[in-house]
């Protein structure tokens, strides 16, 4: 199935979940603030949350520092 990573189609495998989706295009960063079809998903939410079909997702990597 395709859904939109940061503007982009790609195609992942059918149920894939929230969780699996980081994972497989952002590993290694639990900073990620994570917006779905335009609506901030809390990190509790990743694991159970299966994405769908044209599911827009928005993985946002917050930098902080001086």
């Amino acid at each position: 199935m395709e859904i939109m990573i940061n503007g982009f189609w790609e195609e992942v495998r059918q149920g894939i979940t929230l969780y699996q989706a980081i994972e497989l295009f952002e590993p290694g960063h639990p900073e990620l603030i994570v917006e779905l079809n335009g609506r901030f998903v809390h990190f509790r939410e990743y694991k159970e949350r299966v994405l769908s079909p044209g599911d827009r997702l928005e993985l946002i990597l917050a930098a902080f520092g001086g």
